[in-house]
């Protein structure tokens, strides 16, 4: 293997991180950690099923969709910290621990006693990152947020229209939350990174709302200065074909001749009603009708060979499991395919950049039932085996294998 390639899963061993948060931006930002080689070990309440994340979407065995990707990684502890004794587990974890994730309402964390100036007493140099919805402060502080949310309040979802019924939609995609993570994940990265330098610990507070601003970014700042533009000069869009659909995704004007040419009708280009930009754009509606027609004359196979070789951007519209099954995504080797506790069939996952393959088996390729690692986490903190079974028996911890 080259030198400049090598696999990056190791950048981060010897890092000890706690996580606190919930559902999926709070802990996909401990899962990136994860996977590059931090001890990572998510706290979940004993009771009431754990985290939430797992009762969103058909349960398999103690698991779903989105506590797979939660969880990935990492090792799982159930611990009651309401009470005294959970409390007494939680900073016996932190000692030594170099990064705190909590996802608290705001306020919350501080009326257990584990805020950062709390916590920084105890462990100075720590990472301490909060995440929410709208942010620790303002007035929208303490209402309940997820993605779609956010989707609406941004203004996503009102870019977001049907073309048949010209209403705001949210779109299914969890991408604020997965986006979220991803920053959270890079702003951890570099204050680990400072830490180095001059030794300090640091508060870093990252929100749904700050990582929804992040990723409509272009989209705002068109709106903002330009007002909002519809792409009235060209005719990208999705149309339907002889079999299913296809994306066509047009930007310059001098495409326009090409994608004609490609329909098999390239005297359109010349056509007075479509020769240049401002004429197309007077007479849109005839035109994206007649494109739509041409569209469906042959299958998507057809036209996505046709525009491929001429240059213009196009795919067909895949299910998932059509992604999955594309030979394309096959010889890339992005998507592996794991055995995870409670699933019937193996769950597709693409690796993360710089690392190898996920492996069933392994300790990067596994996400854990809730409190799969409590036992095993209380005797590396000292607690005898007697002392165990009473915190078991009392409700104190809790593990979904006993």
């Amino acid at each position: 293997m080259n030198s400049d390639a090598l696999p990056l899963q190791s950048v981060f061993k010897g890092i000890k991180a706690i996580d606190l948060s919930g559902g999926i931006a709070g802990p996909f930002a401990g899962v990136m950690l994860a996977q590059y080689g931090a001890d990572v070990i998510k706290v979940e309440p004993p009771h009431g099923g754990g985290d939430w994340s797992r009762q969103l979407g058909p349960n398999h065995g103690g698991h779903t969709a989105y506590s797979v990707v939660g969880c990935l990684g990492k090792r799982n502890v159930a611990i009651d910290l309401k009470s005294t004794e959970g409390k007494e587990i939680l900073w016996r974890l932190l000692q030594g621990a170099d990064v705190l994730i909590e996802g608290f309402p705001p306020g919350k964390i501080q009326q257990m006693g584990f805020d950062y100036e709390t916590v920084k007493t105890r462990e100075p140099d720590i990472i301490y990152y909060s995440t929410s919805g709208f942010g620790q402060k303002g007035p929208r502080a303490n209402m309940r947020a997820m993605d779609p949310i956010l989707q609406a309040f941004i203004g996503i979802s009102d870019e977001n229209r049907g073309a048949i019924d010209n209403h705001p939609h949210r779109f299914e995609l969890s991408a604020i939350d997965m986006f979220t993570g991803l920053i959270g994940f890079h702003t951890l990265s570099a204050a680990l990174h400072l830490r180095e330098r001059d030794g300090k610990g640091r508060y870093l507070e990252i929100d749904l709302m700050h990582g929804a601003a992040m990723l409509a970014c272009t989209r705002m700042i068109g709106s903002y200065v330009d007002g909002f533009q519809a792409r009235s000069t060209n005719i990208s869009g999705v149309y339907d074909t002889a079999d299913g659909q296809i994306n066509l995704t047009t930007v310059r004007p001098a495409e326009f001749p090409l994608i004609c040419d490609a329909l098999g009708h390239a005297e359109l280009a010349t056509d007075p009603r479509f020769a240049d930009a401002e004429s197309r754009k007077t007479n849109r509606p005839a035109l994206l009708e007649l494109v739509a027609s041409l569209f469906k004359t042959h299958t998507t196979a057809w036209h996505e060979e046709r525009l491929t070789e001429r240059g213009i951007m196009c795919c067909r519209v895949n299910t998932y499991t059509d992604f999955l099954n594309d030979e394309h995504v096959r010889q890339s080797g992005i998507i592996s395919r794991l055995k995870m506790p409670g699933f019937q069939r193996e769950v597709p996952l693409a690796r993360f950049p710089g690392t190898p393959p996920l492996e069933s088996g392994t300790q990067r390729g596994y996400s854990p039932l809730s409190g799969e690692h409590t036992r095993d986490v209380l005797r590396e903190l000292g607690y005898r085996e007697g002392e165990i079974s009473d915190l078991f028996t009392r409700g104190v911890v809790a593990s979904a294998k006993d």
